[in-house]
């Protein structure tokens, strides 16, 4: 994962120079060589996405790209707000693996779980949840498109759901293989847990305003930025609602995906259809930035 811009860009082979220096560990040795059972824990998977996606930003930026808006889904939050100027990259790596470690502490592998319920609105999957969850806890986690939405909670829990939203209508849902409840009321341990860190991080005010997770408005000042952090957490990713505000109240006019896959481009074009949005995950992918288009949004 990122190896192929270490070996084209300077500023990719330093970023991943910088994190391994930030973290004492070999991070890009991890990425590149695996193994994939050591990537895969959320610890090591958080700085690893940030790392790459930072690395990918700095090619990036050097073609000329200049974001109107920038935003994030859950994790990438934190690469938007290096590229925004708003979080050191050291910072940012050393906040996100602990996140990872608290994320996985506040719940026994096990205990929890989500799904992704395919099919039914947001109102509809949020009934199922509060039917689903009885004395433990099923919520909504991430809106990830209109009719894409990621529950998580208690395992017994989030398996009654299951259960009850293919009753409800849904055309698939998908348990996910994920080692803990995300976005979801259990994580409030973490929460707890990186607030301090938060505190003691230096947070400056953004060139390019980010739009959160949390409200799907911008942030425009280092301590909003830290409070949306904090806050999201325990609280779901209004995917849906930030791809709005920023194509309606933001007046973008296309989307830029930056780090490894194309997720967030594919669900970009299923919320603001007509939309532009490409991706950019390998140095081959830098062409598309000259049909695209690289300045004002």
């Amino acid at each position: 994962m990122g190896q192929a811009w270490v070996g084209v860009h300077d500023g990719a082979r330093d970023t991943f120079a910088a994190a391994d220096e930030a973290l004492g560990i070999g991070l890009s040795q991890l990425c590149w060589e695996g193994p994939e059972s050591d990537l895969q824990l959320t610890a090591n998977t958080q700085p690893a996405i940030l790392t790459t996606s930072v690395a990918v930003y700095r090619a990036v930026a050097e073609r000329g790209l200049e974001p109107a808006l920038m935003a994030g889904h859950s994790l990438g939050e934190y690469s938007a707000l290096v590229a925004a100027g708003v979080l050191d990259f050291a910072d940012a790596v050393r906040l996100v693996r602990r996140r990872g470690e608290l994320m996985q502490e506040a719940v026994p592998v096990g205990q929890g779980a989500m799904a992704a319920v395919l099919g039914l609105d947001a109102a509809t999957v949020t009934e199922v949840t509060e039917r689903a969850a009885g004395d433990g806890v099923c919520a909504v986690a991430n809106l990830n498109a209109p009719v894409q939405i990621v529950i998580a909670g208690d395992a017994a829990a989030v398996a009654r759901a299951i259960d009850l939203a293919s009753e409800a209508g849904a055309k698939r849902v998908i348990p996910l293989a994920v080692s803990a409840p995300f976005h979801s009321p259990l994580m409030a341990p973490a929460r707890a847990g990186l607030t301090p860190a938060l505190a003691d991080t230096d947070f400056n005010d953004h060139r390019v305003p980010v739009v959160t997770n949390i409200d799907a408005r911008p942030a425009t000042t280092g301590g909003a930025a830290r409070d949306a952090l904090e806050r999201q957490i325990d609280g779901p990713v209004r995917w849906v609602e930030t791809i709005e505000w920023m194509v309606t109240e933001g007046g973008i006019e296309g989307f830029v995906e930056i780090g490894p896959g194309a997720v967030l481009a594919g669900l970009i074009k299923r919320i603001a259809r007509g939309v532009p949005s490409i991706n950019i995950s390998e140095p081959d992918d830098l062409a598309k930035l000259d049909e695209f288009g690289t300045s004002d949004g």
